[in-house]
């Protein structure tokens, strides 16, 4: 027999319909204390410095960051204390520098969690619709040609239009049963996005879908931007340089595994000269919005969302000279673990078998005559 018997739960006392009508208008009372949370002119709050270092840019291009984007962010009520399109991208802007979890971010401006995660994907989907304005290949003769003077300028490489690599964005698992594709080789979780840049580190292409322990030589052979050389889109004489972990082509020109002449010695420096600013790029990228490098904690759908916002960012930081962010010390080597991703041995196997041609005549009829 149960030594402890089963007693009844007490009873309650009821409040009376005065103290009911009281405790509802102190209930309705706590929720708009809850909900409306004072919010903080940031513009007028902090000097230069002080807004650049919060929020990544400076005031000038975040006000023409709001103008364009008002429309867009704007409610249709002011009703229930809506979120203007200024605080909206303040927020998101807090959140890519930071990666914090959403309830600092909210409280740093004055919002609810779950409120502050809807405006950041808001603001993310908006930022990123600027992409084909943002981001794109040099598409006319002159853009081309431009480019190639860009690249030729830093170590007399011929032909170059872009160059290509890849870097990890550090997220939480995404759980299910595909969660373990998202682990690489370093053992974290994380997407491993392609990129394309210019001589000046602005980004031409990306491409932010591909889990991280993807081969940077399999997500090329499956992007769009591999089929648009495969056609001819961008003529025989532009080409892209990338790092071993990629295959050598017609139009993408790879490091030699070993030199023996002195043309090849120096096809082989200007050719890690020349590819040097897509490694600058993610640098730079991710000391502007060290979330990236720190971890995004949000679902996939938006995590790639806000890769591509923070890269038309980037840009519109290129177009304005910004100056670079400062970054701490937990931040610069959280950098430094996602950005030291050389290229995959496997990979590196498997492209000696590539047809190395042109890459040969080019360093025969060119770097030979240098």
């Amino acid at each position: 027999m149960n030594s402890h018997p089963v007693r009844a739960v007490p009873s309650l006392a009821l409040p009376s319909p005065t103290e009911i009508r009281s405790l509802d208008i102190t209930h309705r009372r706590r929720i708009r204390e809850r909900v409306v949370r004072e919010r903080i002119n940031h513009f007028e709050k902090w000097d230069y410095k002080e807004f650049f270092q919060r929020f990544r840019l400076s005031k000038g291009t975040v006000e023409n960051l709001i103008e364009e984007l008002d429309n867009v962010l704007r409610h249709p009520t002011e009703r229930n204390s809506a979120v203007s399109p200024t605080d909206q991208i303040l927020l998101a802007l807090r959140f890519y520098a930071t990666g914090s979890f959403l309830q600092t971010v909210g409280d740093f401006s004055g919002v609810h969690a779950t409120t502050a995660g809807k405006i950041i994907h808001k603001v993310s989907v908006a930022l990123a619709a600027l992409r084909n304005i943002t981001i794109k290949m040099p598409s006319t003769d002159e853009e081309r040609l431009e480019c190639k003077r860009k690249f030729y300028n830093i170590a007399r490489f011929p032909m170059c239009i872009g160059a290509i690599d890849c870097s990890h964005i550090k997220i939480i698992s995404p759980g299910g049963e595909t969660a373990e594709a998202f682990r690489n080789r370093k053992q974290f979780f994380s997407l491993n996005v392609q990129t394309i840049c210019d001589s000046n580190l602005k980004i031409m292409d990306i491409v932010p879908r591909w889990p991280g322990s993807a081969h940077d030589s399999h997500i090329f052979r499956n992007s769009s931007v591999m089929t648009r050389f495969e056609s001819g889109e961008f003529g025989d004489n532009c080409v892209l340089v990338g790092d071993s972990g990629y295959p050598c082509k017609s139009y993408l020109l790879t490091p030699l595994a070993q030199t023996r002449t002195r043309a090849e010695n120096l096809y082989s420096e200007a050719q890690i000269r020349t590819r040097n600013p897509v490694e600058r790029s993610y640098g730079v990228w991710k000391r502007r919005f060290p979330g990236l490098a720190m971890g995004l904690r949000t679902n996939l759908k938006t995590t790639q969302v806000i890769i591509t916002a923070t890269a038309v960012l980037h840009n519109i930081a290129c177009d304005e000279r910004e100056d670079e962010p400062w970054v701490n010390a937990d931040e610069q080597r959280a950098i430094d673990l996602v950005n030291n991703n050389p290229p995959d041995v496997d990979d590196i196997r498997n492209n000696r078998h590539d047809n190395n041609f042109f890459r040969q005549q080019l360093i025969n009829n060119y770097f030979n005559n240098l």
